[in-house]
């Protein structure tokens, strides 16, 4: 009696790892199968149609809303950062052009320079210093 236990336990065992392979292929070729379902709908647009979509159309126009928000966001701040570009570009070279013209015209009205352009004029330099006639007024009038 024990051995026929033993026996139908033992027959079960192997039928039972005989079918666990099929069991398995059957398994995986069932995630195949949605898997590939799954992207067939993708693909046709067929998962649109489906009551979750519809029931949450107004979150998945949201997200779309924020991703174009995303997008919009990085080609303004490229915008201004070209803008920033430029803008210290330009002003390199106003300051470049600030420091040469400052230097022409130091150079310019240099003392030994004007007195060679007042020479052709007839003036001259003076040769005592210029005197400052100061008035004091008195307050107590």
């Amino acid at each position: 009696m024990e051995n026929e236990i033993i026996e139908k336990e033992v027959k079960q065992s192997e039928e039972s790892k005989e079918t666990a392979p099929k069991a398995k292929k059957e398994k995986d070729s069932g995630e195949r199968k949605k898997t590939s379902r799954a992207l067939t709908q993708i693909l046709n647009g067929e998962f649109l149609t489906k009551e979750f979509v519809l029931n949450n159309l107004n979150f998945i126009f949201f997200i779309i809303l924020l991703l174009i928000l995303i997008v919009a966001k990085g080609y303004y701040g490229k915008q201004l950062n070209d803008k920033v570009n430029k803008a210290q570009k330009d002003l390199d070279e106003i300051t470049a052009e600030y420091v040469e013209v400052k230097a022409k015209l130091e150079e310019d009205t240099r003392r030994q320079v004007l007195v060679e352009k007042l020479e052709k004029r007839g003036l001259k330099e003076t040769v005592n210093p210029t005197k400052v006639i100061r008035i004091k007024e008195d307050n107590t009038k």
